[in-house]
């Protein structure tokens, strides 16, 4: 038995192997159950008793010593193939496609980006809202049709809790801790219960301004309105202002733009009138400075909000209002030259 335990060590000294079969043909030749090391070990019982101790610290050191090059087989094979540069193995196995910026996303960073020129700030606030911030202290009277459940979404009663119809509430909310001078921004996710179609949906997004100072006018914000609109649609851009009503607002006006794409001619998508309807403003009711805790007799101030949707169509003539939440590639992958 020692004679045959002396070949094998001189056997497993020389093992080669090129891949990791053969390196495991190996491992099932000399240490598996059934494999020669194995087989000694069985035959063990047969020795002699005189020469036990010298066959058995031979047969642990052939076992010890085939598993050594086993093992060391095994590293050498995947040094090897770790140091070929020409195979990556952290690559996915296709190519993943870098996506873009959300038209939504897009056109909400170039609105705040001309308010920024203009020294505005971005205040946010929450999605749900209580009455107050929402309703009451903005003015609107406890029988308003924006009060009623089918035109807001209601979370709770008493006290009453709904997904906020307008960013106005962060205005109020900056008005009731800040001291004016008052100059911001309110982005945001609105929420109204209507009718999902190409032309409304039961969520979308806003972009609200306000500014209080003393001795703000209508002028100051008509000079406003006029700047955002050439920097938004092109220096040739004219705008008109409608006389409107707002509860929060007074007087209170819409203002349309010329239409971009027929250049005020008249068009299906201006229903030939030339103008299209953009954002509501006006100057902030002296009712809702003082509900925030604002001498109205001291300051003045203007506000206006516009739907982010709304701008985004006439900017890139999408025709149904539904596209933005749908999520669908083909639609996404026009804007990529836009971001």
């Amino acid at each position: 038995m020692i004679d045959k335990i002396n070949r094998l060590l001189s056997e497993i000294d020389n093992l080669a192997a090129g891949k990791a079969e053969e390196i495991e043909n190996l491992r099932i030749k000399y240490l598996s159950k059934k494999g020669e090391i194995s087989a000694l070990m069985n035959d063990f019982r047969n020795v002699a008793s005189d020469q036990k101790r010298e066959v058995g610290m031979k047969l642990n050191e052939l076992k010890e010593k085939a598993q050594e090059k086993i093992n060391q087989l095994r590293d050498s094979l995947e040094n090897s193939q770790t140091g070929d540069d020409s195979i990556d193995l952290t690559r996915t196995a296709a190519p993943i496609a870098l996506g873009t910026r959300h038209p939504l996303s897009i056109v909400k960073k170039e609105i705040c980006d001309i308010f920024r020129r203009l020294g505005f700030s971005i205040a946010e606030g929450p999605e749900i809202e209580d009455d107050w911030h929402v309703f009451s202290s903005l003015n609107f009277a406890a029988d308003h049709p924006a009060r009623d459940m089918q035109d807001t979404f209601f979370i709770a009663r008493n006290p009453e809790i709904v997904l906020r119809t307008h960013t106005s509430s962060v205005q109020t909310r900056v008005m009731e801790k800040q001291e004016p001078p008052i100059r911001i921004i309110c982005p945001g996710r609105v929420y109204r219960n209507e009718a999902i179609s190409y032309r409304a949906h039961c969520f979308f997004h806003q972009v609200e301004a306000l500014y209080i100072d003393k001795n703000v006018s209508f002028a100051d914000l008509r000079q406003v309105l006029f700047y955002f609109a050439k920097e938004m649609f092109g220096a040739d851009t004219k705008i008109r202002l409608r006389p409107s009503y707002f509860p929060f607002t007074e007087p209170s006006a819409e203002m349309d733009i010329s239409c971009n794409i027929c250049g005020g001619k008249g068009c299906p998508f201006c229903k030939y009138t030339g103008w299209v309807e953009i954002l509501g403003c006006g100057m902030v009711d002296p009712n809702v400075l003082e509900n925030c805790g604002i001498d109205s007799k001291v300051y003045t101030g203007y506000a206006l909000g516009m739907g982010i949707e709304r701008v985004t169509n006439l900017k890139y003539r999408v025709k149904d209002l539904r596209l933005f939440s749908e999520n669908d590639k083909r639609f996404l992958d026009q804007f990529e030259s836009a971001h």
